[in-house]
């Protein structure tokens, strides 16, 4: 019994020893953090993200005057949202920017060309003409409408039954008159008097869409008669036929072709209006009363006298002024 005991006592006795010996051991190693620790570091990295917005960028250069292409935009996400920007490249699309973009630039609304050129159709050219109660159906003309314009080029007081009017130009459509635009910009006035002072305030301009190749004649007709608007139903849409009269002559005459070459088309649009047009050939239509055609305004013309017997000296010089169907000679 009493070596039982004393063999349980050295068997505890080495555990002791044991035990002492791993604990030791354990309290060399390094402490790990427990893993609750690491949590809050990830939720707060997360809150701390910088939101993103999506916006229209040039992927491309893009040269001013030009229409955008689509390959040349796209969508990046930016930590800013600048004021006018674009979310979609389907809004950018076809638009010409007023000056130079580099890759990467973000596409604004203030970059880009707006206001009454875009309402202008390819060929056309907005005009502006003075105007007055009168001219302008009672100040009645709002843009968008189209009116027919009539010219009366008025003569001298000599010649007053030749003082003529007739159609200048028909069917244009009007992009402002007076303060009021096509192109809904909004007006300067203080709120809520603005479209009665537009309406009572008298208009002083009218801008019509010409195409190019008629506005020597809106100008010739303005600076020598009067003109006159005459709304039309924007349904109207019959024009006179241009055949049944003669086709005005250019004041610049192109050259006449070499013998061989292929004749020459008549000249249209910019080339036409690059020529020109006479006030002479407005007023008269192209020729004089026998039917001769005078292609410029005044055309003068000098004859020789003949020489006095004996002195080898002409008297002087007769010069024929032709003003229109009138005939004036001047000696000197």
């Amino acid at each position: 019994m009493i070596h039982l005991t004393k063999i349980i006592a050295a068997i505890l006795v080495l555990l002791a020893i044991a035990l002492g010996g791993y604990a030791w051991m354990l309290s060399r190693q390094p402490v790990k953090p427990p893993p609750a620790a690491a949590a809050p570091a990830t939720s707060s990295s997360s809150t701390a993200r910088v939101p993103t917005y999506p916006v229209v960028v040039a992927s491309k250069p893009v040269a001013a005057g030009q229409a955008i292409p689509a390959d040349a935009l796209r969508v990046e996400q930016l930590p800013i949202n600048p004021t006018g920007s674009f979310k979609e490249t389907s809004a950018v699309i076809g638009r010409v920017p007023v000056f130079d973009l580099g890759e990467g630039t973000p596409l604004l609304e203030g970059q880009l060309a707006s206001g009454l050129a875009m309402r202008v159709e390819e060929g056309e050219r907005a005009v502006a003409i003075k105007a007055d109660e009168v001219m302008g159906v009672g100040n009645k003309v709002q843009p968008g409408d189209f009116v027919d314009v009539f010219v009366m080029l008025k003569s001298d007081g000599k010649d007053v039954d030749r003082t003529q009017a007739r159609l200048l130009l028909s069917r244009k459509r009007v992009l402002a008159f007076g303060n009021a635009s096509i192109d809904g910009l909004p007006s300067k006035s203080p709120e809520g008097r603005g479209a009665q002072q537009q309406r009572t305030e008298a208009a002083r301009t009218a801008v019509l869409a010409v195409p190019v190749g008629d506005i020597n004649r809106l100008t010739l007709g303005e600076s020598a008669g009067r003109l006159l608007l005459a709304l039309r139903n924007p349904l109207d849409t019959t024009l006179p036929d241009p055949t049944l009269l003669a086709e005005l002559p250019p004041a610049l005459q192109p050259p006449a072709p070499k013998r061989g070459d292929p004749t020459r088309a008549p000249l249209e649009g910019l080339d036409r209006a690059q020529a020109g047009l006479t006030a002479v050939d407005l007023v008269n239509g192209g020729g004089s009363p026998a039917g001769r055609r005078i292609p410029a305004e005044s055309r003068a013309t000098t004859s020789a006298a003949p020489r006095t017997p004996g002195t080898g000296v002409r008297p002087g010089l007769e010069v024929e002024m032709i003003r229109g169907d009138r005939s004036e000679t001047v000696r000197y």
